[in-house]
């Protein structure tokens, strides 16, 4: 399997534990040092901001995890250049906490390291997700 492929397939594999909420799961697919930046006001988002490694990592998923529910997470499509993952996508999120939408496409930018996670950015319409944190 070409490195291209690999990550894709690790990915994909990541993407999976996250939709089955199996945290431990996921952190199989992450490197010990891993990098991740969510981006959006600390102060309204909870799981928005910047993580550095494994446990920050474990906080970041439980947190996401704890604070919406997910009707939708749909990645559309991969692609895979050398080190990186560019995933796009859709999603559907309800806040726990206010009932609000979040509706959003959104890219994740993945850089792979020995076939892991070692640094993860998220973009999507945050304006959207402030919103429904904000109800």
């Amino acid at each position: 399997m070409m490195d291209s492929e690999l990550n894709i397939d690790q990915t994909q594999k990541l993407f999976e534990a996250f939709g089955a909420g199996d945290v431990s799961r996921i952190l199989e697919f992450v490197t010990d040092d891993i990098l991740i930046e969510f981006y959006g006001p600390e102060d309204i988002i909870p799981y928005a901001g910047t993580y550095k490694g494994r446990d920050e990592a474990r906080s970041f998923f439980e947190t996401v995890l704890s604070s919406v529910n997910i009707h939708v997470f749909e990645p559309e499509e991969f692609l895979a250049d050398k080190d990186k993952v560019i995933v796009t996508g859709h999603l559907h999120l309800t806040p726990k906490a206010t009932g609000g939408t979040i509706k959003s496409d959104f890219v994740h930018v993945i850089t792979m390291t020995g076939g892991k996670w070692s640094r993860f950015r998220d973009f999507m319409n945050t304006a959207v997700a402030v919103d429904a944190f904000s109800r």
